[in-house]
């Protein structure tokens, strides 16, 4: 259950118990994937023991034989106020998932999931914008979502216009936008308010050197103002330097859970290159 709203002062909270979410596969190719799996007996496709990158792909009992991918393996967690939360892992792992489970993007009504406070998403760049309207109308139109008064909107509109710089292009429809453009408006409008709990995906560290640096100055408040804060990179860096809890993931499960430190060494270590003889 999504509690949207503001709740009281330190109450936040993210609590999943034992999750899991299957993602089925309607692609052409998934025929020959097919045959191969009911070849080795309908089991997994991907049963060694070592770490994987994705989750499992296996065919879903009865006569459909669904191919499906396991995105989420029974995972359980619970985040509360105060916690600053990394999500570590490879590609596939099921970092991107498990942020929008909490976003309520993914089986929103699962009796399951409970995320308590008000949330921001920066999960996708193009999230809750019209690609038609100018960017200054996309600016408009996520404050009459959020209930914004008319003269609460233009110093929305300001704050946006000055910290995106986009110049005459924000009268310009979105569609007309390089990517580093629409990552600039995106994170600009998300980052003006200070939600509960704060989610982010990668794409916030895309865009040049310049941007980078004050997207961190520009976050640095927001993230301060949050009860808490989910975030997924590959920058180590930036885990290490925001996070006091790192969750590492494999193959849609949890793998390990613990102070930022100490799963990180782990981390590292199970990444390295060995030495050569």
């Amino acid at each position: 259950m999504i509690h949207a709203r503001r709740v009281p002062e330190g109450t936040s909270h993210i609590i999943i118990d034992k999750l899991s979410l299957n993602f089925p596969i309607f692609h052409g190719g998934a025929r020959s994937l097919k045959k191969m799996l009911l070849k080795r007996g309908k089991s997994v496709l991907t049963n060694a023991r070592t770490l994987r990158t994705g989750g499992q792909v296996q065919l879903e009992p009865g006569e459909s034989g669904t191919v499906q991918v396991q995105a989420l393996d029974n995972v359980s967690l619970s985040i509360k106020a105060g916690e600053r939360v990394g999500l570590i892992g490879h590609n596939g792992a099921g970092k991107s998932t498990l942020l929008r489970v909490m976003a309520g993007i993914y089986m929103p009504d699962a009796p399951n999931v409970d995320i308590y406070g008000q949330v921001a998403s920066l999960l996708d760049v193009n999230s809750g914008m019209n690609q038609e309207l100018t960017g200054r109308e996309n600016i408009t139109l996520m404050g009459r979502h959020k209930g914004m008064t008319t003269p609460q909107i233009r110093q929305l509109e300001e704050n946006v216009e000055s910290f995106a710089q986009l110049e005459t292009f924000l009268d310009l429809p979105v569609r007309l936008y390089s990517t580093g453009m629409r990552i600039r408006l995106g994170f600009g409008i998300a980052t003006t308010m200070t939600p509960q709990i704060l989610l982010m995906d990668e794409w916030f560290m895309a865009g040049d050197f310049h941007f980078q640096e004050r997207a961190e100055k520009r976050l640095a408040s927001v993230v301060n103002g949050t009860d808490i804060l989910v975030i997924t990179s590959h920058a180590l860096d930036v885990l290490e330097k925001w996070c006091t809890r790192l969750i590492w993931m494999e193959a849609g499960q949890i793998h390990m859970d613990g102070p930022t430190k100490e799963v990180m060494l782990a981390y590292k270590a199970s990444t390295a290159t060995p030495a050569a003889s």
